[in-house]
């Protein structure tokens, strides 16, 4: 660490924006910025790296900071004329986080730092404007207070301790806006807000301008590891040892008068990617306003302007009036800030988030940054740039985030069966959402463990609430706009958000709230939908989405750059053309298993099961082979000329059989037989642990009768498509093996089976007979199994299970002390261990290929549909992954995103 901070002022910056692992995405942007002469108030930023030794030292810093700092300090003051810690010519500064990727609002900020009572004095003074400096002087109390001495509300139904003052003074004043204050009430106020951190913090607020500096940098490096980061780092899958930037910056002031704003805008709509400059802003303000959504935000480009106050029924004379866009208010500052934004996306060619301040007319960038967006947004962003000229496909591919693209197939509400909506907010991000009412993050993430699906609904959602937005369907808020936290962080998790509905009345102490005369209380059902703002009481039914040209150009795109196929897990027909419909290239598992439970097929089912010898087996199997059959063949036609992989029969045979008195005696008067036989075979049937007893092969070794019927079953339905016309690839999967005798005997079995089939037919089909690897000796013994195997897939549930020795079913018990305590960084039932079972799949890759060099390997857990999986599998050479229908396109673009990164 021999440079701990990096200076950056007019036209000139020690960082550049491919620093961000240094000075995280927004010093490296700030410091882009000023480099490409657009205008930034001068500052610093302390590197990430400081970071982590604030963290690893107990809370210590490197023994150069200090002075570093000082002298950055002093490059501001000459910069800007002004001394900070002077009365006479006050610099007053905010101090701001900034991490290597966008965490908005996860950490903490100050600004207008550098105030105290004589300094606001000297404030007053050069501004000549009294009233903008106890504005300025009470928010930086309120601010700093809240962040770095923890002077807040005891809960989230209690009000803010600053707040109840706010609403006191404006009470006395008669006004229903802060911003109506005159000076001597905010002066008031500030005495009012020094007394609170004296009764809350115990001691006065701090008036050293130095102290105020350290407390602030010491409280945003603190909050890196604050409940809020790390929550959103785990849902982002942010490693902590990134941490975060400190970015000090000289203040400009959106508060002190009608020639003055601050605003936050998009370069294009970030909830539908259209190309359209979209943002929102407010005269004489600050920009934790415009973001908190206290005031109802104006829209920056007339036409924006104009399309609110129709939605609003805003006749135009009284928008003229009251309601005008920063465009036409301000339209030198609007021409200045259109081409700022159009420099910065043509640089950075993405979608820009930027944030601006308007000081006397005068425009200032305070911050751009890659913006969150829909997944819809992404697709549309992605291929109108390369429309556009501005990027490739093989960028547009690997900008879209694959794990998005579940946000595109998310039902909608069916409109013709749409009620009456009690009231409209902003359509802050897209989609459907149905859940009960709550109103508490923790209440949300309670519910939802429970597996209620909620609607976090709030006056406005904070930093705070990010474990109740995470765990919700969709977010309701009273305040704000578009660019408020609840619809930024909405967008970027794919939520469903209706923010800035202002009928809604919410009474948190009661948990409910309120339009006209309907009332929703806790517990009770909503429908929101975030496409047109519209809040419904009740459940609404959803239908399919519809998938637009944009998702099948990409899809087309990583088609033709991909190196691995994409297959589906499918049971049913319908599944498998879904999938296909998606792009799958064939069916990578079918459980014959699933096919067992229609009530006349159980019935065969069990009288196999409950049979005494093998004559009555061959019995009640032969009613179940013409079910089986036209399984197979509804499912292999559906998939005609592509490979469909079929597992034989992989659960212990009690998952077939009732557990309980009542349904066993039912059982025993349909089968005629007495129910004490039923209970003697239910106990026969009995294991300590099933998931590792009598399942898979060893129910073909041990009653091949079992085999012969499926097998059957398989090549009849192929031989009678083929006969039709069809071109059809069964593929015979034998499952659970773990010594290659046992893969034998069942082969053998199956072999018969399918030339009695071919002779009886006439047919000849092309089929082969593989393997599942889901058990370690498997997989170390590879080599063996390869001989007589003619594909293997991996089988990563119970190869996860049994290499680690955790049970699927009962994780859940343990997962969340071992993910918050980082023994394990994810669920590896969700994302595949690349350290241990990773390394039992490469090597049973490399085994099998030793063999058969052209061995066809592929992996079928649930593992296929998640993307760092998939890019794993790619890396240790497989053909193929599987997934469920809709994980495909997942699959499909993280595919082709590992191709390109190889």
């Amino acid at each position: 660490m021999d440079k701990l901070v990096y200076s950056f002022g007019d036209s000139h910056a020690d960082g550049d924006a491919g620093m961000k692992n240094l000075l995280g995405g927004k010093g490296a942007n700030v410091a882009q910025m000023c480099k490409l002469g657009i205008p930034v108030p001068p500052g610093f930023t302390i590197t990430t790296e400081v970071c982590n030794y604030y963290t690893k030292n107990d809370n210590q810093y490197p023994q150069n900071l200090d002075k570093e700092v000082k002298d950055a300090v002093a490059k501001m003051e000459n910069e800007m004329n002004l001394k900070f810690g002077d009365a006479a010519n006050p610099l007053l500064v905010s101090v701001r986080s900034g991490a290597r990727v966008s965490m908005p609002g996860m950490m903490d900020t100050v600004l207008n730092l550098g105030l105290n009572d004589e300094i606001v004095q000297g404030l007053i003074a050069k501004s000549g404007n009294e009233k903008f400096a106890w504005d300025t002087y009470r928010r930086f109390i309120q601010m700093y207070a809240g962040v770095v001495m923890s002077v807040e509300a005891a809960s989230w139904d209690e009000h803010d301790p600053f707040e109840v003052e706010i609403d006191k003074i404006k009470a006395e004043n008669g006004v229903q806006d802060d911003v109506d204050l005159d000076a001597s009430a905010l002066q008031k106020l500030v005495e009012k807000f020094k007394q609170v951190v004296k009764d809350k913090a115990g001691r006065e607020f701090p008036q050293d301008p130095y102290e105020q500096l350290w407390g602030a940098i010491n409280a945003v490096f603190g909050s890196w590891n604050n409940q809020r980061a790390i929550t959103y780092r785990k849902l982002n899958k942010i490693p902590e040892d990134w941490g975060t930037a400190v970015n000090v910056m000289a203040m400009v002031y959106g508060n002190m008068g009608e020639d003055c704003a601050t605003g936050v805008a998009f370069t294009r709509d970030p909830a539908t990617g259209e190309k359209h400059f979209f943002g929102e802003f407010l005269i004489n303000a600050q920009g934790e306003d415009v973001v908190a959504g206290v005031r109802t935000p104006g829209q920056v480009t007339q036409k924006d302007s104009q399309s609110w106050a129709k939605e609003h029924g805003v006749s135009e004379e009284e928008r003229q009036a009251k309601y005008l866009s920063l465009e036409e208010k301000m339209p030198k500052a609007y021409a200045h800030l259109v081409k700022v934004y159009k420099n910065l996306e043509n640089h950075y060619k993405d979608m820009q988030d930027i944030e601006f301040t308007i000081q006397q007319n005068k425009l200032f960038m305070l911050q751009t940054r890659n913006g969150k967006r829909t997944a819809a947004a992404a697709l549309k962003i992605a291929v109108d740039m390369v429309d556009e000229g501005l990027i490739d496909e093989k960028t547009a591919l690997l900008r879209v985030d694959a794990g998005s693209l579940d946000q595109l197939l998310h039902p909608n509400f069916d409109t013709s069966a749409k009620n009456k909506p009690i009231a409209k907010g902003l359509a802050a991000s897209p989609g459907a959402a149905v859940g009960m009412a709550v109103f508490s993050a923790d209440e949300a993430e309670k519910r939802a463990n429970d597996g209620q699906q909620v609607i976090l609904v709030r006056v406005e959602t904070s930093p705070e609430d990010i474990n109740g937005m995470a765990a919700a369907q969709g977010i309701l808020t009273s305040r704000g706009g578009k660019t408020s936290h609840a619809a930024v962080v909405a967008r970027g998790m794919g939520k469903c958000c209706v923010a800035g509905c202002g009928e809604l009345a919410i009474d948190y102490k009661k948990r409910l709230f309120s339009v006209g005369d309907v009332t929703v209380k806790e517990g009770e059902w909503l429908s929101l939908d975030g496409s047109t703002g519209e809040i419904f009481v009740g459940q609404l039914s959803l239908v399919e989405p519809e998938l637009k040209s944009d998702f099948h150009k990409l899809m087309e795109w990583a088609s033709k750059v991909s190196k691995m196929q994409v297959r589906t897990n499918a049971d049913t027909p319908a599944d498998a053309q879904k999938a296909r419909e998606f792009g799958a290239v064939g069916i990578g598992l079918c459980r014959t298993e699933h096919m067992f439970f229609d009530p006349q097929r159980i019935k065969s089912m069990r009288k196999m099961i409950l049979a005494n010898n093998t004559a009555e087996r061959e019995v009640a199997l032969a009613e179940l082979l013409p079910y089986q059959r036209d399984d197979f063949y509804g499912i292999l036609k559906a998939m005609q000329g592509l490979p469909v992989t079929i597992r034989l029969l992989d659960p212990p045979l009690h998952e077939f059989l009732p557990m309980d008195d009542e349904n066993q005696g039912e059982l025993a008067k349909e089968l005629g037989i007495s129910l004490e036989q039923i209970k003697t075979k239910v106990n026969a049937l009995h294991e300590v642990n099933p998931m590792l007893g009598h399942r898979g092969c060893r129910l073909g070794i041990t009653y091949p009768e079992i085999t012969k019927m499926q097998v059957r079953a398989i090549m009849e339905a192929a031989c009678q498509l083929t006969k039709e016309g069809v071109d059809v690839h069964p593929e015979i999967m034998i499952p659970l093996i773990g010594k290659s005798e046992e893969f034998i005997d069942q082969k053998q079995v199956a072999m018969e089976v399918v030339e009695k089939v071919l002779q009886e037919t006439g047919q000849s089909p092309k089929y082969e007979i593989g393997t599942m690897i889901e058990i370690p000796r498997a997989a170390l013994t590879a080599d063996l199994i390869a001989k007589d195997a003619e594909f293997f897939s991996f089988g990563t549930n119970d190869l996860t299970q049994m290499c680690f020795g955790y049970s699927r079913d009962d994780i859940g018990t343990f997962l969340p002390e071992y993910l918050d305590k980082k023994i394990l960084k994810v669920d590896p039932f969700q994302s595949i261990d690349q350290e241990g079972v990773g390394q039992l799949v490469k090597y049973g890759v490399e085994r099998g290929r030793s063999v058969k060099p052209n061995l066809s390997v592929g992996i079928c857990g649930e593992h296929g549909g998640d993307p760092d999986s998939v890019k794993f599998c790619y890396k240790v050479g497989m053909n193929y992954v599987s997934c469920s229908p809709y994980r495909v396109p997942i699959a499909r673009l993280a595919a082709a995103q590992a191709s390109l990164e190889d």
